[in-house]
């Protein structure tokens, strides 16, 4: 039995999230997995951040902290946080008018839909996602993945200093944005894409070592350790390696190519495959550029029988360098509303 197979059950016969060392134990004891290493956590911890990596959403395994894993699919909400606890189900047929929504398109189509400009809880929004075809999951409790994925938007937007589609109007009630009309937030909202679009012609006005050099500083923020500049922009080679930490387990080599191009010069397909051709023994291939990529190169990126390449266009650029606080600074009042839920309470207590 493969140790995701095993982890799969001791996961699902724990009905929490475990530690690697848990896991590593447990299946151990179980007979369903031998290791002859002396570090079994640490494989175990490696396959299943390696199958999370691999598989995206199609993986059985989501990682809720360090070396901590649940199964996928199923969460229960305390306040504002989610955790993974319940089993995973097999997966159902498709809805046969399933448009392909996420959870998070379901909610704004909703919202759109149903809310008439006024929020609505989160439970209801889930109701009316699952009753209209919209939503297909196989987990036990969509209302809690569906607050969780929410809630889990609102805090990168915010990060990123974008304006978050989404607003938490407190007790599990959730509106848009967008109905909040031209006030401070959407004055906010105005600035900060300015400062983006002026971050981006900064960037396009940078020499390539000092591109590239910004490139590094953004890898190191990420989680990146010897990050190394090899060599200056348009000779086609790898520009920067670096390997990828997670949790002092996973390590990850990766070759880095970055493209310092205008915005309608995409990366095409050849330079894919050139930058596949340029990696080493073990590693993986990123592209970051300041432009974007076509249809075929995202194709040729995501390649299943071919070593994958990760994609970094513009646009995810800027917000990152936005994210670690470079090139920018963050200078963010905070807003507070009213919470008309509360006020009613507090009338009908006078009556």
């Amino acid at each position: 039995m493969s140790v995701q197979s095993a982890a799969i059950q001791v996961l699902k016969e724990a009905g929490k999230p475990l530690h690697a060392n848990e896991i590593a134990t447990l299946i151990i004891e179980a007979g369903l997995w031998k290791s002859d290493g002396k570090t079994p956590e640490a494989t175990v911890s490696a396959r299943l951040y390696s199958d999370i990596k691999s598989n995206g959403d199609k993986s059985s395994f989501v990682k809720v902290g360090p070396q901590t894993f649940a199964l996928r699919d199923s969460t229960e909400i305390e306040g504002d946080t989610a955790s993974v606890l319940a089993p995973v189900e097999k997966p159902s047929k498709p809805h046969p008018t399933n448009a392909g929504f996420s959870f998070i398109d379901c909610a704004q189509k909703v919202l759109e839909e149903f809310g008439g400009k006024k929020p609505m809880h989160y439970k209801e929004i889930t109701g009316k996602a699952l009753e209209k075809g919209w939503l297909v999951t196989s987990g036990k409790t969509p209302e809690a993945s569906m607050y969780a994925q929410v809630i889990t938007e609102i805090k990168r937007q915010q990060k990123r200093g974008e304006r978050p589609r989404f607003v938490q109007h407190g007790r599990g009630y959730i509106g848009l944005s967008q109905w909040m009309g031209r006030g401070l937030a959407f004055q906010i909202e105005q600035h900060n894409h300015q400062v983006r679009k002026a971050l981006r012609e900064r960037l396009l006005a940078m020499k390539p070592g000092e591109f590239e050099e910004l490139i590094s500083q953004l890898l190191a923020e990420m989680g990146f350790e010897m990050v190394e500049v090899t060599k200056l922009s348009g000779d086609g080679g790898i520009d920067v390696r670096g390997t990828l930490v997670v949790g002092d387990v996973v390590r990850i080599k990766m070759a880095v190519q970055v493209k310092k191009w205008k915005l309608k010069n995409n990366i095409l397909a050849p330079v894919v495959q050139q930058v596949r051709g340029s990696l080493g023994a073990h590693e993986q291939g990123l592209i970051i550029t300041t432009s974007d990529f076509s249809a075929g190169a995202i194709k040729e990126a995501a390649q299943s029988d071919k070593t994958p390449i990760a994609l970094m266009n513009g646009e995810q650029l800027v917000m990152l360098l936005m994210e670690h606080g470079i090139g920018v600074h963050r200078s963010t009042p905070d807003l507070f509303e009213i919470d008309e839920e509360f006020a009613t309470t507090q009338n009908a207590m006078k009556e």
